[in-house]
């Protein structure tokens, strides 16, 4: 072979061989149902997504693409998971929430009843403060009345 005649040989050949290693999805084996799968997962309808690559890798566990797959499934079923566990975790919360609101609630009225009564308790410290005051002069009365009878 010529040198003229090489070069479009191997410039046909490498466009063969490229031409083969990009075959479309649609020519693989389950090409077309990775795709979909692939496509609804960019999209992020991972539910969707998570049943056609189950779906592919039933009909095709073993193609070239099934590693890929299962990794891509695995991957969107912890993102579903992970989606779960932060919704339950923000219900959660927001239960925690009312309920740290409510006792917040209780916190306010048992402290306004606590100073109802602390107000009460000084209040009636006075009174008896006031009481014991009458009654050391009421006391000092009646020692000079007894120390007036025991002189008569």
């Amino acid at each position: 072979m010529s040198r003229v005649g090489l070069v479009p040989s191997l410039v046909l050949l490498a466009a063969l061989l490229g031409g083969c290693a990009a075959l479309p999805q649609f020519l693989r084996p389950g090409g077309e149902a990775l795709a979909r799968a692939d496509r609804l997962a960019d999209a992020g309808d991972y539910e969707a997504a998570l049943a056609a690559y189950d779906d592919y890798l039933t009909g095709h566990a073993d193609a070239g693409e099934a590693p890929r797959a299962r990794t891509s499934r695995d991957a969107l079923r912890a993102v579903l998971g992970a989606r779960a566990a932060a919704a339950r975790l923000g219900e959660e919360l927001a239960a925690l929430q009312a309920a740290l609101g409510a006792r917040e609630g209780e916190l306010a009225r048992t402290r306004e009843d606590l100073g109802r009564h602390a107000a009460e308790l000084a209040r009636l410290r006075q009174e008896l403060a006031r009481r014991q005051a009458e009654l050391e002069q009421l006391k000092k009365i009646d020692e000079r009345l007894s120390g007036q009878r025991r002189r008569r």
